[in-house]
C-alpha cells in the first residue's frame, strides 16, 4: 500500500517530533524539517503530496515559503500550523494560498482529519470530466479552469469550492453547507477563509460578464451562469 508523503515543517523540535511520530503511526510517510529554508529544499527533492507548515520559523517563515511555492505549484494542499489567532493573520495565510489553518494548541485527531480531507476529496463528487461554466471549461480532477484555450491552475480549495457551487449552479448554496462540507466547521475563521476564496474565484471568472457569484446575505452563494 502506497503511503501518502507529508512534508512537516516545525521549529519546535518537541512538537514536531510528536506530530511526526503520530502521523507515522497512522500510515503516513513524514519528511520533517526544522526551518523554512530546509523545508523549501525538501519540498523540491521529496515531492510530497501535502505540506503542513508552521508560520513562525527561522530562516524563512511559512508565509514566505508558501508564497514561493505557489509561484510554481497551485495544486499541492497546504495546512498552516500557528499560534497566531488574529483574523488578519488567518486571512493573510489563505491569501498566500493555504488550504487550511490550524491554531495551536491542536489535537492530533483534528490535524489527521484535515490532512485526510485534503488528500481524499481530490477527484470526488463525480466531477472528473470537463464541464462548461459560461465561456469557461472547468476540470475538477485536474484543478484547471480554461478560457479560450488558455488554462489556469486552481488551488485544491479553489477547485473544491467552484465544484460545490457548480453542482448547485443557478440555485442557492447554503453558506453553512459549504463550510461544513469543505472546511469541516462553520466557525468565524472558516467563514472568513471562504470569503477570501470566493473573491479569488470571482476574479478568475471575470472574463465572462455573464458569470456571477452572488452573495445572498445571511444564506449563502449562488453561481449564476
Amino acid at each position: 500500500m502506497t503511503k501518502h508523503k507529508i512534508l512537516l515543517a516545525e521549529d519546535e523540535l518537541a512538537l514536531g517530533t510528536i506530530v511526526k511520530e503520530s502521523l507515522e503511526t497512522r500510515g503516513f510517510e513524514v519528511v520533517f524539517c526544522a526551518d523554512g529554508e530546509e523545508a523549501k529544499l525538501k519540498y523540491e527533492e521529496e515531492e510530497p503530496e501535502i505540506l503542513v507548515l508552521d508560520v513562525m520559523m527561522p530562516k524563512k517563515d511559512g508565509f514566505s515559503l508558501v508564497k514561493e511555492i505557489r509561484r510554481k505549484d497551485d495544486r499541492i494542499p497546504i495546512i498552516f500550523l500557528t499560534a497566531k489567532s488574529r483574523t488578519e493573520d488567518v486571512v493573510e495565510g489563505f491569501g498566500y494560498g493555504a488550504n487550511d489553518y490550524l491554531k495551536k494548541p491542536f489535537s492530533m485527531e483534528e490535524l489527521i482529519v484535515r490532512i485526510k480531507a485534503l488528500i481524499d476529496r481530490k477527484g470526488t463528487n463525480g466531477a472528473s470530466e470537463t464541464v462548461g461554466i459560461g465561456k469557461y471549461s472547468f476540470n475538477y480532477s485536474r484543478q484547471v479552469l480554461s478560457f479560450n484555450g488558455t488554462e489556469e491552475s486552481l488551488t485544491h480549495r479553489e477547485a473544491q469550492l467552484l465544484n460545490e457551487l457548480y453542482l448547485h449552479k443557478n440555485d442557492l448554496t447554503e453558506r453553512t453547507l459549504i463550510l461544513n462540507t469543505l472546511w469541516g466547521s462553520d466557525d468565524f475563521f472558516n467563514a472568513r477563509s471562504m470569503d477570501v476564496f470566493i473573491t479569488k474565484l470571482r476574479k478568475k471568472l471575470s472574463k465572462d460578464d455573464a458569470i456571477q457569484i452572488l452573495n445572498v446575505r445571511g444564506y449563502g452563494y449562488k453561481l449564476v451562469c
